[in-house]
């Protein structure tokens, strides 16, 4: 299983730290030691001190494929679940500063919480609008729409797979809209889908 993840998709969280639009997709990577299974509480880190939450709706892959056309792209889709892309700013910037790859702070150990629970296309009721949410300690901080994304998922599933030979059970972290801040021990992080049949929750950890 691979994790692909989006970065910058979302133009007003591109604004809010300081970064330009992307002309396309700006992509990484994160190992299979990132996911953080529904529920299980995450371990704030020894190697930072400026853990950032960021929600964002991800695609789980159905069937092998290369060189995706745009025509097909969805066929590509099993299922829709949410996920979390936690980021050790202060190592991110650090990183940018001295031009260096910074996965250390976007791929350590766990820095992926996912929802338990994947939702069929067909549950939502517009696969081009994908309404989702987040709360911190009860709070709502972000609040997002897939229809903001500057490159949708038919978009992202064929740039992706020009590079990358997608396989089923590959997720897709589709990006972040805007809202982001930081994490607190003792924080507890609740994410939501909206269905057909209405508000739903797909995610949930305690910050320990």
């Amino acid at each position: 299983m691979k994790i692909i993840c989006i970065g910058r998709n979302y133009a007003a969280h591109a604004a809010e730290l300081g970064n330009a639009r992307p002309d396309e997709p700006i992509v990484f990577m994160k190992p299979g030691s990132a996911v953080l299974a529904n529920g299980k509480p995450f371990y704030y880190p020894e190697f930072s001190k400026d853990i950032h939450y960021e929600v964002e709706v991800v695609v789980k892959i159905a069937k092998n494929g290369r060189h995706v056309q745009p025509q097909f792209a969805l066929d590509y889709v099993d299922s829709i679940g949410l996920g979390l892309d936690l980021t050790a700013r202060d190592l991110q910037q650090k990183c940018k500063e001295k031009g260096q790859p910074w996965e250390i702070a976007k791929a350590f150990d766990h820095s992926a919480p996912l929802s338990a629970e994947f939702i069929a296309p067909a549950a939502l009721p517009d696969t081009d609008d994908i309404e989702f949410s987040l709360e911190k300690n009860g709070e709502e901080v972000q609040h997002g729409h897939s229809r903001n994304m500057i490159f949708s998922i038919t978009e992202l599933i064929c740039y992706v797979s020009k590079f990358f030979r997608l396989q089923k059970g590959d997720l897709i972290f589709t990006g972040t809209p805007e809202g982001v801040g930081s994490l607190a021990v003792e924080d507890e992080l609740v994410g939501y889908l909206w269905t057909k049949e209405g508000k739903r929750e797909m995610l949930r950890t305690r910050v320990k």
